[in-house]
């Protein structure tokens, strides 16, 4: 049982900066990987950016370079800076942590939080 909480959504016109938030709370492991999804309308799921608790980032390609990922293991939380925003990375973000399953199951447990809209207008 984890609950993900993300704040920082919002409305910023092309070129502009975002900066997303996101705190778990509940049974979270010390080791697992936090990062950011998001799906745009008609799209499918994409990754943005992930960050392990031993803080090895992984890049979508179509943001490297303009978003930076990071966390704080102490308190479980996680941020995604956002700078030179386009149309195209208008969607739903959700926050994701990832951890190796209970009762010693072998496929990870996967939580989401409820998303927030970022819309970046041209």
């Amino acid at each position: 049982q984890v609950q993900l909480v993300e704040s920082g959504g919002g409305l910023v016109q092309v070129g502009g900066s975002l900066r997303l938030s996101c705190a778990a709370s509940g049974s979270i492991f010390s080791i697992n990987t936090m990062g950011w999804y998001r799906q745009a309308p008609g799209k499918q799921r994409e990754l943005v950016a992930t960050i392990t608790s031993g803080t090895v980032i992984y890049y979508g390609d179509s943001v490297k370079g303009r978003f930076t990922i990071s966390r704080d293991n102490a308190k479980n939380s996680v941020t995604l800076q956002m700078s030179n925003l386009k149309p195209e990375d208008t969607a739903v973000y959700y926050c994701n942590l990832r951890q190796s399953g209970r009762f010693g199951r072998l496929i990870d447990d996967n939580y989401w939080g409820q998303g927030t809209q970022v819309t970046v207008s041209p």
